[in-house]
């Protein structure tokens, strides 16, 4: 499977018994609506909610750090995950946060494929498409999670990058947050960006319709972005959400040395002994 499915795919797909829609929707701080609400208000029939805010480690200080095997375990079976499902991620978030909950789902090696609704549910719904209400208890499945190795950037990982830079750092937040010049929507974390890094906002790679940039687009914004293809790219973001936009992206470009720092500014920015850089890449 792809990594981005078309609204016309799923809708001849749905009802499919191996097919698993998963609603990945998460806000930024602050940001005054409430994803299971909006979940249970409206959904694409059949869909689950990840709820992907609380799918974490509740053991690391860091905010929305990856869970453990057991945890991913528990709650991919609560949401109806087998062995044998087609998993299809989407959201109704700015952030497009349907990304993460792909990153995740293929991370802990859920089901036998795993992808993107391109455009998610805006578009499903602007196309004059089906939805449910109410709260949805899948049967629950069979899927075992197990995390796949050295997908994951640590921050000891990013600052031996530093002396090394063997991996080009590409950091998804907007230009004013990774320039210093906009404060961080958490608060006493510092502002700036990991130095060395580049910067391509995630927002970018979206189309007025929702759907994500492909092809030629989707390559000149990372090359203007100062990043080579041909190398390896850590992606990281504020807490590791939108950085998973980047990774799919460059994903879709072939590249496929592209790994996550899951700690991302959360944890670089809070922590008083990592160098902080401002000002343009």
């Amino acid at each position: 499977m792809d990594i981005l499915v078309s609204t016309d795919w799923l809708a001849a797909e749905l009802g499919k018994p191996d097919l698993c829609i998963l609603d990945a929707s998460l806000f930024l701080p602050g940001t005054p609506r409430d994803p299971r609400a909006e979940f249970e208000a409206a959904h694409i029939p059949g869909a689950a909610y990840m709820d992907l805010p609380s799918l974490n480690d509740p053991d690391d200080p860091t905010p929305g750090m990856i869970p453990p095997d057991a945890l991913m375990t528990q709650r991919a079976q609560a949401l109806g995950i087998n062995t044998d499902s087609r998993i299809i991620v989407y959201d109704n978030s700015p952030i497009h946060s349907a990304a993460r909950g792909w990153w995740m789902v293929r991370l802990y090696g859920l089901g036998v494929s795993a992808a993107i609704l391109d455009g998610g549910l805006p578009k499903w719904v602007a196309e004059g498409r089906e939805t449910q209400s109410g709260s949805v208890t899948p049967t629950p499945g069979n899927a075992v999670a197990r995390r796949a190795p050295g997908q994951v950037r640590t921050k000891a990982d990013l600052i031996a990058n530093l002396t090394t830079n063997r991996a080009q750092v590409l950091d998804a937040r907007g230009a004013g947050r990774f320039t210093g010049e906009e404060a961080e929507p958490r608060p006493g974390m510092a502002s700036g960006h990991i130095p060395g890094s580049r910067n391509l906002p995630s927002s970018a790679l979206f189309n007025p319709d929702n759907s994500m940039k492909k092809g030629d687009d989707l390559r000149q914004l990372v090359t203007d972005a100062g990043i080579d293809l041909d190398r390896p790219v850590i992606t990281t973001c504020g807490s590791g959400v939108t950085a998973a936009i980047l990774l799919a992206g460059l994903e879709l470009l072939g590249q496929r040395d592209v790994t996550l720092y899951d700690g991302s500014w959360s944890e670089w920015g809070f922590d008083p002994a990592t160098p902080k850089a401002t000002g343009p890449a």
